[in-house]
């Protein structure tokens, strides 16, 4: 077993899974992007990582480790036209060729703007900005009712275990965040001319915005706050029309979250559980014609975020530890799921996290070839980003 200058394996075997691990960055503290922030370069030669000095590509032939950014910036995505990284520095959005390093100033953001995501011909940014409606057409909504979130997930239980405690204290502090929102609004900004178009207004909270994979004018967006009180997952048009709503809740302490676009932009999958912390589910939805698709999971096997690979038949994801969602009592694994004929997914395990702390989330992400699944991990006690291979190395001892 190879081990780097900060004690961190360069490679090994996993003993439980019998899957090769990688280690991919040099610098302690560096870190893959969030699962649904696309990283590849266009010719799908290249990872986008992040470290403590800026932003490094990796070539995932030769793994040589190169800066192309300093720091200190925030990633937005890379390009899926020219695969150049974009990023704000400041209040300035900056795109930089992996190749030549060549940067250039793409938009200064209006005062109050943020963006997070790119569309696929790189021609609009997409992000939010705090805005009430000119129009008048959008009054303050009420304040919702704030019901006490311990009994609405643990009814008639009188002794909470600590993660269920904490549990519940994060939803009650989601759930008062909602009683006093803010006036919210989506904004557009054109790449070239920097025009600004807003529109959607309203008093949600918007997050996890991310432009289809193939469709420069699909934006999909979600509602954030109490998952259990909210109907989380919407499309609209990047003129502002055609606002959908992609999965309406069914039944009292469904959630739906964790969304993200299947590569040929046909399907957004989510993580889905009917009810929250009982049922779980890989849920889709095919945007063209609504029809949903479930796999189901067992809670061993539920991640916090998952992904899709880039043919379609795989899905990994990336575990969680006692205190997440499912209250899983050996849930620290990195899983392969395969998508099986009759409606169901085989579960695979690939790396044994039960030495990753998850206030640090994996967030996997499949290579653009489809055959390892990058990670990032605190396992060995600093930040490292790791790619495990999905074909299996060894049997397991």
């Amino acid at each position: 077993m190879a081990v780097g200058t900060d004690a961190t394996p360069a490679e090994w075997i996993d003993a439980d899974t019998g899957h090769r691990v990688i280690r991919l960055s040099q610098e302690p503290g560096s870190a893959s992007l969030y699962f649904h922030q696309n990283a590849y370069s266009a010719d799908g030669q290249q990872l986008i990582i992040t470290t403590p000095t800026g932003i490094s590509a990796i070539n995932l032939k030769t793994r040589e480790v190169e800066q192309v950014v300093d720091g200190p910036v925030n990633v937005i995505v890379t390009g899926r036209k020219t695969g150049d990284v974009y990023y704000t520095r400041g209040n300035t959005v900056y795109a930089t060729n992996l190749h030549t390093h060549a940067t250039r100033s793409v938009v200064k953001l209006p005062t109050g703007h943020s963006v997070s995501t790119l569309n696929a011909d790189e021609t609009l940014l997409a992000g939010t900005v705090e805005a009430t409606d000119p129009t008048g057409k959008t009054p303050r909504p009420e304040p919702p009712k704030l019901r006490p979130q311990r009994e609405r997930m643990f009814p008639g239980k009188q002794q909470l275990t600590p993660e269920e405690t904490a549990a519940a204290a994060k939803e009650e502090k989601l759930a008062r965040n909602l009683i006093n929102p803010r006036p919210k609004a989506l904004v557009t900004i054109n790449t070239k001319t920097g025009e600004v178009k807003t529109f959607n207004y309203s008093y949600d909270w918007l997050n996890h915005l991310q432009f289809s994979p193939v469709d420069p004018t699909l934006l999909m967006f979600c509602h954030e706050g109490t998952w259990h009180e909210v109907d989380r997952i919407w499309t609209i048009r990047s003129d502002g029309t055609g606002l959908r709503l992609m999965h309406k809740r069914s039944m009292d302490m469904e959630i739906a979250g964790h969304e993200f676009w299947n590569p040929d932009g046909k399907i957004i999958w989510y993580d889905l559980q009917t009810p929250r912390s009982q049922v779980f589910w890989i849920a889709g939805v095919n945007i063209k014609t609504g029809k949903e698709i479930r796999y189901p999971v067992e809670r061993n096997q539920w991640s916090v975020h998952y992904n899709v690979s880039p043919d379609g038949t795989l899905f990994a994801g990336d575990g969680g530890d006692p205190g997440q969602v499912a209250f899983a009592p050996d849930g620290r694994w990195l899983n392969l799921f395969h998508r099986q004929p009759d409606g169901t997914l085989k579960c695979e395990r690939l790396v044994n996290m039960a030495q990753h702390n998850y206030h640090l989330e994996p967030n996997v992400t499949f290579t653009p070839d489809g055959t390892w699944v990058v990670f990032r991990s605190n396992m060995f006690g600093l930040s490292h980003v790791f790619a495990v291979e999905v074909k299996k190395a060894a049997d397991p001892k």
